[in-house]
C-alpha cells in the first residue's frame, strides 16, 4: 500500500477509473465512476451495512464484533479495487472513527484490508463533500439558495449553499444509529419516551437555527439512507410522492409508534436492515423541520461519496480547494508572500535533488509546498513560538479540502521547521507516514535556516545529497565564508537535526 496522502493533482484522462469509498458510521459505501470528456459515469455502486456507530462505547472503544464486520467489508471493498491506481483511490472515514479513542490501531487494520489509505475527515469537511455531491448530482439554479442536510449513523450535517459553493457548514452529534442507541436502548417504544427524545435533539439544531433561518433557502434537500427510506415510506403511505413534508410526519410517527418496540416496527417499504435505526432517523428528521421550520425536502440520490469523486475531479483540475484554503489561511494570518516564495524556491531546489533517493513523490512535493505557505502563520499570533502557534492551528482548524491526517502532516512540519524538535512532534501521523515527514521537516529546516535574513540571495552552490538518512550538503566555500551568521545556524544544525533521526554533514569546495 502506498503512503500517498493524494495531495497532488490526478492528470486524468479519457477512461480513467475513479472510486470513493465512504467508511460511515451506519453503512459503509464504494462508487466507482469512468471519467469521460471532463465527466463522470458510474460504474459500479457497493454497499454494506456494517454499522459501526452501535459498537462505539462512549469511551470511544470499538466492538470486536464491529470491528470485524468493519473489516471484513473492507476486504471486499479492497478485491474491486485491485485494478485502480491508488492515485485514483479515496477512503474517507467520518463520525464513528473520528471518536475511536485509538484511532490509528483501527487505522492501520483497515488500511491494510482494504489496501489504500483511510483519511479520516472533520465533520464539516464532511458536510462541503456531501454539498458537492448533491450539487452535481441536481446541479442548482443560478443565485439559488439551498439547504442540505445528510443524516448518517453517527452524525447530521447541515449546509447551506449557494450554486456549488457552501456558505454554511454544520455538523451535529446526531445519527441515526445513535440516537436509536441513546434513546431506545432497551429497544422499547412510547409515545412519552419519543417525546422527550425529540426535544433533546431539537435543542441541538437550535444552536445554529437562527443563523439558518435568517440566511434563508428555497428549496431543502436530503442525503443519505435514511432520508431516502422516509421519503420511500411516505410514499408508500401515500401520503406524498417521494419527498418528506411537515404534514407527513405526524402520520408517520404516529405509524411507527403503533409498535411497542423497535422489532415490531411495521411501514411500508421499510427494509429490515432500516429497521434497527429508523427511529432515531425520524426523530433527526422531525426535529430538524420543527427547529429549521421545515416545510417540504426532497431527496437526492447523492450523498458524501459522490461528494468525493466529484472532489477529486476538482483535484485533477486547477480548482483544488485545498489552494483556496492554504491562500485564506495566509491572508487571514498576514503572511509574508515574498518570504514565502523565498523559502520555498530554495525547498523545492534541495528536495528535487533527493527525491529519487529518498522516495519522495509528488504528493510529498505539494504537501512541503503547503507547509512552506503556511509556516509563518503563527507569527500572527506571537513571534515567540511562533511555530507552535502555527502548528495548533493547522492541527485543529477545520481546513476546507484537507483531511485529518492531512493536516497532522503539515502540522508537524509547520512544528519542527525551527528550533529543538519534540520527541511526540509525529505521534499523531500514522507510521506509514512519519519517514517523509521527518525528511520533509529536514529539507524545510534546511531552507529556512538559507533564507533567514527575509531578503533575496542568490545561493550560488546549494548541492544536497541523501544516503540513508545522511544528508551531504555542499556550498560554495567563498559565499559560505561571508556568511558567518549562516554557519553559526548550520552548526546548530547539525546537532538538532539529529532529533530527526539524521546526520548533517556540510562541505564547503
Amino acid at each position: 500500500m502506498t503512503a500517498t496522502l493524494h495531495s497532488a493533482r490526478l492528470p486524468l484522462k479519457d477512461g480513467d477509473q475513479l472510486a470513493a469509498i465512504d467508511l460511515g458510521s451506519n453503512s459503509f459505501h464504494m462508487v466507482v465512476a469512468r471519467y469521460q470528456m471532463g465527466q463522470l459515469q458510474l460504474l459500479d455502486r457497493i454497499r454494506e451495512t456494517v454499522r459501526m456507530a452501535e459498537g462505539l462505547d462512549r469511551k470511544g472503544n470499538l466492538s470486536d464484533d464491529a470491528r470485524r464486520r468493519a473489516l471484513d467489508c473492507l476486504g471486499r471493498f479492497g478485491q474491486r479495487l485491485r485494478d485502480i491506481p491508488p492515485s485514483q483511490v479515496r477512503a474517507v472515514a467520518t463520525n464513528t472513527v473520528r471518536r475511536l479513542a485509538e484511532p490509528a490501531a483501527f487505522l492501520a487494520r483497515a488500511e491494510k484490508a482494504l489496501g489504500h489509505p483511510v483519511e479520516v475527515i472533520a465533520g464539516r469537511e464532511e458536510a462541503r463533500l456531501v454539498y458537492l455531491g448533491v450539487a452535481h448530482a441536481q446541479p442548482p439554479k443560478d443565485g439559488q439558495l439551498r439547504l442540505v442536510m445528510d443524516i448518517g449513523g453517527g452524525s447530521t450535517e447541515c449546509i447551506i449553499g449557494n450554486g456549488y459553493e457552501p456558505l454554511e457548514r454544520e455538523s451535529v452529534q446526531l445519527g441515526c444509529v445513535a440516537s436509536t442507541k441513546r434513546f431506545f436502548a432497551n429497544g422499547k417504544l412510547s409515545r412519552k419516551k419519543y417525546r422527550e427524545a425529540l426535544d433533546d435533539v431539537a435543542a441541538e439544531f437550535q444552536q445554529f437555527a437562527g443563523v439558518y433561518r435568517d440566511l434563508g433557502w428555497e428549496e431543502a434537500i436530503g442525503s443519505s439512507g435514511t432520508i431516502k427510506a422516509i421519503g420511500k415510506i411516505c410514499q408508500n403511505m401515500n401520503l406524498t410522492k417521494g419527498a418528506i413534508t411537515a404534514d407527513a410526519l405526524p402520520a408517520f410517527r404516529d405509524r411507527l409508534l403503533l409498535a411497542d418496540s423497535i422489532d415490531e416496527i411495521d411501514l411500508p417499504g421499510l427494509s429490515d436492515d432500516r429497521r434497527p435505526v429508523i427511529a432515531g432517523g425520524l426523530l433527526i428528521v422531525e426535529a430538524a423541520f420543527r427547529t429549521l421550520g421545515l416545510q417540504r425536502m426532497i431527496v437526492s440520490k447523492a450523498a458524501l461519496r459522490e461528494g468525493v469523486l466529484y472532489d477529486m475531479l476538482e483535484r485533477g483540475s486547477h480548482q483544488d480547494p485545498r489552494d483556496g484554503a492554504v491562500d485564506a489561511l495566509m491572508t487571514r494570518f498576514t503572511v509574508d508572500h515574498a518570504q514565502v516564495e523565498r523559502v520555498q524556491a530554495t525547498v523545492l531546489r534541495l528536495f528535487d535533488q533527493v527525491a529519487g533517493s529518498w522516495g519522495l513523490d509528488a504528493d510529498d512535493r505539494v504537501l512541503l509546498e503547503r507547509a512552506v505557505r503556511l509556516h509563518e502563520i503563527g507569527l500572527g499570533i506571537a513571534h515567540s513560538g511562533y511555530h507552535t502557534h502555527g502548528a495548533y492551528v493547522l492541527e485543529n482548524a477545520d481546513i476546507e479540502g484537507f483531511s485529518r491526517q492531512q493536516q497532522q502532516f503539515l502540522a508537524s512540519l509547520v512544528a519542527t521547521h525551527r528550533r529543538k524538535v519534540a520527541k511526540n512532534a509525529f505521534d499523531a501521523l500514522p507510521d506509514r507516514l512519519v519517514p517523509a515527514a521527518r525528511r520533509c521537516s529536514a529539507l524545510l529546516r534546511l531552507a529556512v535556516l538559507f533564507q533567514r535574513g527575509h531578503t533575496d540571495t542568490v545561493i550560488p552552490r546549494l548541492d544536497l545529497r541523501a544516503s540513508g538518512n545522511v544528508l551531504h550538503l555542499q556550498l560554495d566555500a567563498g559565499w559560505y565564508a561571508d556568511r558567518p551568521l549562516l554557519r553559526s545556524d548550520l552548526t546548530d544544525e547539525i546537532k538538532d537535526i539529529e532529533a530527526l533521526g539524521m546526520r548533517l554533514e556540510i562541505t564547503a569546495v
